[in-house]
């Protein structure tokens, strides 16, 4: 993994025109260097190189088809089979996605939440209609009321509290009873309607923590396709270290100093806890936070 958020730097060059025009994209299904991705199952389909594994494009229905884009110049694709439901995070599946390269990875993410989203969206939210693809598997139309739908991200910010600067900077991490023996992560939460990023990380905080935030500042974003989500990173000023867990959300929740984070992230044997995976921006944020105080 590099330095950029996990799910980024996809190489698909992502094409307007065939979501608009029909011809367009008959002309890019008809392509026989078009490959396919077939995510049907859960599992990621990945080649003994670490790569993943596309195929030629079989013939399929038009309503089965995504077209994700084009990679050098090859129309890429994605199959929603008919009834196919979302992928569930399993272990294997994430321990699978953790060997792929940057780009392989964030190519599998999109078309997992494009695969899911349909998946989740077969009804016309308006009328309850059934729905089929359309722009080239960019929307659903509702041939009853004409209802477009578009595909969803909720935003989601993940954030560190920080107390104190300089070489006694502390940040707040926080482990979930689902979390693997020991890991602790950043604080997390969707943003809420009517909410700005800064706003929902200083109610997370308050809520999960009981400390009260000031001078949130943005970090970095990572797509998440479980089920989609975009992952808002962020760290804010608290001027009291006192906590008030809510262990409705949390397990447990604890200060942590630049040395203890740096022997999480370097996996050392007496590192207090253990981070999270290179792919979760959590891992990202971790990493930037401690680059700053060199």
């Amino acid at each position: 993994m590099s330095g950029a958020p996990g799910f980024t730097g996809s190489p698909l060059v992502r094409l307007e025109a065939p979501r608009h025009d029909a011809a367009t994209l008959a002309c890019h299904v008809a392509d026989p260097r078009a490959l396919l991705l077939d995510l049907a199952e859960d599992h990621a389909p990945i080649v003994a190189c670490g790569m993943l594994g596309w195929q030629p494009l079989p013939s399929l229905p038009p309503e089965e088809l995504v077209m994700l884009g084009l990679v050098d110049g090859v129309p890429r694709f994605a199959h929603v089979a008919p009834g196919s439901e979302p992928a569930r995070r399993t272990p294997p599946l994430m321990t699978l996605l953790a060997t792929l390269p940057d780009g392989e990875a964030a190519t599998y993410a999109a078309a997992r939440s494009l695969i899911d989203w349909h998946a989740r969206h077969r009804f016309c939210a308006f009328c309850g209609h059934a729905s089929h693809l359309s722009r080239a598997g960019w929307g659903r139309l509702c041939p009853n009321c004409g209802t477009e739908h578009f595909p969803r991200t909720d935003p989601v910010v993940i954030m560190l509290a920080q107390h104190s600067v300089g070489a006694a900077a502390r940040v707040l991490v926080g482990r979930q009873p689902s979390f693997p023996p020991g890991r602790y992560s950043a604080l997390a939460g969707f943003v809420e309607v009517g909410e700005s990023i800064e706003e929902a990380v200083a109610r997370e905080l308050g809520e999960e923590a009981g400390v009260v935030a000031r001078d949130v500042r943005y970090l970095a974003s990572q797509p998440w396709p479980f089920p989609s989500q975009l992952m808002i990173a962020c760290v804010a000023m608290v001027d009291d270290d006192a906590l008030a867990i809510d262990r409705q959300e949390l397990e447990d929740a604890r200060w942590v100093g630049r040395d203890a984070v740096a022997a999480a992230l370097a996996g050392a044997d007496d590192a207090p806890f253990l981070p999270p995976p290179p792919y979760a921006i959590a891992h990202t944020l971790f990493r930037r936070w401690l680059n700053e105080g060199e």
